[in-house]
């Protein structure tokens, strides 16, 4: 097995069965509390991490970035469960040893703690010192343009009626009588004195006569203008809370001994 050194830098890093198929990814490498040495790997086994076994890893091996063990998927997933609170007492390690086929003896009987030191849940990555972060939310509110309608100039043909006053010229007969004088005799006088005769006049009429053309009246174009209104965004924002709490799970903040901090000073 290699160095222990490097055996911690397992944890992250995907284990995969004795014939190559994942099995999950190393969250924790637990170490014996006698010697030290690496011996137990806490893997993600279930569904989105949902589930963690226990894997021995005495002849487990680097393989290009993956930890392959000596294991089936489906041994490792029928691992006996134990909890994972950092320490392997001797009855969980007995169990666990009777599993995967290895002896275990009552002279071997130790507990084991993980390697990274510190014991935590914290689901934001893996424990690497004392602290744990705790993380709010903020809002941050932007725009995006979308399409709200679209405009289209259109235009179409209305008939309406409309009625003009033309003023229409028309000749009439008009009888005019005059007596003879001296100066009309002679035309009165010419001719027989006793006949038959016509005269025609011919008279004149206007009519009304009516033509249409189009005539450009005006140009329309459409433009755009930009109006702008404030709205108010409402949203429920998440924060992380750090409590301390006892041995028992009860809050212990306030407690001799206990003292809280702004939760909001430290992260």
């Amino acid at each position: 097995m290699p160095s222990k050194d490097a055996v911690l830098q397992w944890q992250g890093q995907n284990m995969v069965s004795s014939d190559g198929e994942k099995i999950g990814k190393i969250e924790e490498i637990y170490l014996d509390q006698e010697s030290g040495e690496p011996e137990w790997a806490l893997v993600n086994t279930g569904l989105f991490g949902s589930k963690s076994s226990f894997v021995p890893i005495a002849n487990a091996n680097d393989e290009g970035g993956d930890v392959r063990v000596a294991y089936s998927k489906s041994q490792v997933s029928d691992a006996p469960k134990v909890e994972a609170d950092g320490e392997l007492s001797q009855r969980e390690e007995g169990e666990l040893y009777r599993h995967y086929g290895m002896d275990y003896g009552e002279a071997s009987q130790t507990t084991t703690t993980t390697g990274g030191g510190t014991v935590g849940d914290d689901v934001s990555g893996r424990e690497t010192d004392d602290a744990m972060t705790r993380s709010e939310e903020e809002l941050r509110v932007g725009t995006t343009e979308r399409e709200s309608g679209r405009a289209r100039l259109r235009k179409y043909v209305v008939t309406e009626n409309v009625t003009q006053t033309v003023p229409v010229k028309r000749e009439e007969v008009r009888i005019e009588r005059e007596p003879i004088t001296d100066a009309n005799a002679d035309d009165a006088m010419d001719g027989p004195a006793i006949s038959e005769e016509e005269h025609e006049v011919v008279l004149h009429e206007e009519e009304v006569v009516v033509d249409k053309r189009a005539v450009p009246k005006e140009r329309v174009r459409m433009d755009k203008e930009v109006e702008v209104e404030q709205r108010e965004v409402s949203e429920d924002l998440s924060k992380e809370q750090v409590e301390v709490l006892d041995a028992e799970g009860e809050p212990a903040e306030g407690r001799d001994g206990v003292r809280g901090t702004d939760e909001g000073a430290n992260r």
